[in-house]
């Protein structure tokens, strides 16, 4: 066995590929996704454009679901370099989300101590030239592949990596999931290449990031809580608070079961009295998917 590939316990120690069985059951087809994309809740769409420098630093524009069918607006993200996600799958999409959590159940199994106590998704539907910045997500996540190719890139969850100062705005919800990154990074990668009927997963928190191989993708990514990441997010949003204050709080991968404990209990409390105000819940639209414009991103209506 080689050393883990992050500082953080938990029954996932590195990237690893396993199958599934959700292309078979036609979840991945133009079809079924136009009729997806037409039904959607509009308050349930992320639509992204990431603008990248030469050093691989990325800035953010966001889209307006607008008023394009669900077939165009597939013809949009499929001419274009948008990054499409729908969330609340669970909630919206129960047919899909049965066979998708039947198939988290076998990979769950496959890690005995693996125990996911809640479970959410999000359907992306990415362009052929889209990419996802390097980030991480709060969550244990299994990424289930249903269309095209797709290269991820899964860092170490090291302090290098992976600072807890910027995990800890990223949880008390202060910014987006990007971390600092820099191109020397690109040396301590592990590279998977992800292809239908292919799912993958990784380490709590791994940093991360995605680039689509010249093709239309379809993927289900599938966030999981257990208890022990429950109660560490929680020691994160305290520590967070306690920063924000002027404090220098102790790392949480150096406390014990019990001051993870204490942390975690006390951001419930926390978090009900509202110290700190969530700045991402209004995010101002720069377009709106459009066939044929520039990089499927067309101008909002006066």
């Amino acid at each position: 066995m080689t050393e883990r590939q992050t500082r953080y316990p938990g029954p996932i120690d590195r990237a690893a590929v396993h199958p599934h069985r959700l292309v078979q059951r036609g979840w991945g087809s133009d079809e079924h996704l136009a009729q997806v994309l037409d039904r959607y809740p509009a308050e349930l769409f992320d639509i992204n454009l990431y603008d990248y420098d030469d050093a691989g630093q990325v800035s953010l524009r966001t889209g307006a679901r607008g008023r394009l069918s669900g077939e165009d607006l597939l013809e949009a993200i499929k001419q274009g370099r948008l990054w499409v996600n729908l969330r609340g799958v669970e909630q919206v999409l129960p047919d899909f989300w049965a066979d998708a959590m039947a198939e988290f159940g076998a990979i769950q199994a496959t890690y005995p101590r693996m125990r996911a106590v809640t479970n959410a998704g999000q359907l992306i539907l990415s362009s052929p030239a889209a990419r996802v910045p390097y980030h991480f997500d709060a969550a244990g996540v299994v990424l289930f592949h249903l269309r095209g190719r797709k290269r991820v890139f899964v860092y170490p969850g090291d302090e290098a990596h992976l600072p807890e100062r910027n995990m800890e705005q990223v949880v008390a919800r202060q910014t987006t999931e990007e971390l600092p990154y820099t191109l020397a990074f690109e040396g301590d990668a592990t590279v998977i290449d992800l292809e239908p009927g292919q799912a993958l997963t990784w380490p709590l928190y791994a940093p991360h990031r995605v680039e689509n191989l010249d093709r239309f993708c379809v993927s289900l990514s599938m966030d999981f809580q257990t208890w022990s990441s429950r109660m560490r997010n929680g020691a994160l949003y305290t520590n967070a608070v306690i920063r924000s204050r002027g404090g220098a709080p102790r790392p949480t991968d150096v406390m014990g079961q019990g001051q993870l404990a204490a942390r975690w209990a006390a951001s419930l409390a926390l978090r009900r009295t509202g110290v700190m105000k969530d700045r991402l819940k209004h995010f101002q639209r720069d377009f709106e998917p459009t066939v044929g414009a520039v990089d499927g991103a067309g101008a909002l209506p006066a």
